[in-house]
């Protein structure tokens, strides 16, 4: 069978070791058997030449892939028969038209040039994604999963771990590609929380966050002032004034956690941040 060429536009990078591939596989395979969590259908992105299909197909879980390489996905349909191909562009498609009505677990040795790209997504659909593992460069699933405090935490940290638990699992080194990346990977795994709502805007909770790690080394004093400007019909008139927001002003957004980003988010709105409505 003809072998599929790593194309630099699909961020390819193809995993070559069986060992790692059937480690990450697990990730999925592994997690939750005697729950529903291990009875999910599987959704797989960008199986390349099958390095996880090989594992995900022998457990007879439920399997779909998703691959937009006309090549690979030729070398799949013939590699893969009995697995069901889509032919689409993972950031374009339905994803509610896979398994509809039912929760999905997604895996993929994720295309480093969109990994980034896909989790948003995986946040967009977080009510059917229940788990969402594989691997992508290592500096991406460490600001996933680092928490404040952390230099790596950012914009997806927050975002993230507001509806997931995000864990950091391994590293995977250059050499088990072909072509070698010259980055090093990593694993993680995201598993669905309980949170059903958040007590604010998400459109201004998304704002404020990203206006904040916008200007990551600056304080929120700097950050707040000009969103305070832009917001119509502002709910605050003491503006950078308002008590509620002293305690958030000498901080840097890398000190803030996720709740208290909401929290923040409350008080531009004029909500009473002090209720306990964090709590899931």
């Amino acid at each position: 069978m003809a072998k599929v060429k790593a194309k630099k536009s699909f961020g390819q990078h193809f995993l070559v070791d069986e060992a790692v591939s059937e480690r990450i596989a697990d990730t999925v395979l592994g997690y939750g058997a005697d729950t529903p969590l291990g009875r999910l259908p599987i959704v797989e992105i960008g199986p390349g030449t099958g390095a996880l299909t090989r594992w995900l197909d022998a457990s007879g879980r439920e399997l779909v892939a998703v691959e937009l390489d006309p090549e690979a996905a030729a070398y799949m349909r013939k590699a893969y028969p009995g697995v069901k191909l889509i032919e689409e562009d993972f950031l374009k498609m339905n994803l509610d038209s896979v398994f509809p009505g039912r929760k999905i677990a997604l895996i993929g040795n994720y295309p480093y040039n969109i990994s980034t790209q896909i989790f948003f997504r995986v946040l967009e659909h977080r009510n059917k994604v229940a788990l969402c593992s594989g691997m992508l460069q290592r500096e991406v699933a460490e600001r996933i999963c680092a928490r404040e405090g952390s230099k790596t935490y950012g914009i997806l940290s927050v975002l993230l771990q507001l509806w997931y638990d995000c864990e950091y699992l391994f590293t995977v080194d250059e050499t088990v590609f072909r072509p070698m990346p010259k980055v090093k990977s990593g694993v993680l795994r995201l598993l669905r929380n309980g949170r059903t709502e958040l007590p604010c805007s998400e459109a201004l909770l998304k704002n404020v966050v990203k206006t904040a790690f916008g200007q990551r080394r600056k304080t929120m004093r700097n950050s707040l002032g000009g969103l305070i400007g832009s917001l119509q019909g502002s709910t605050l008139p003491q503006g950078l004034d308002t008590p509620a927001l002293k305690p958030f002003l000498p901080l840097r957004p890398e000190q803030i956690s996720p709740l208290s980003f909401v929290k923040l988010t409350m008080i531009l709105e004029g909500k009473d941040a002090e209720a306990d409505v964090l709590h899931i």
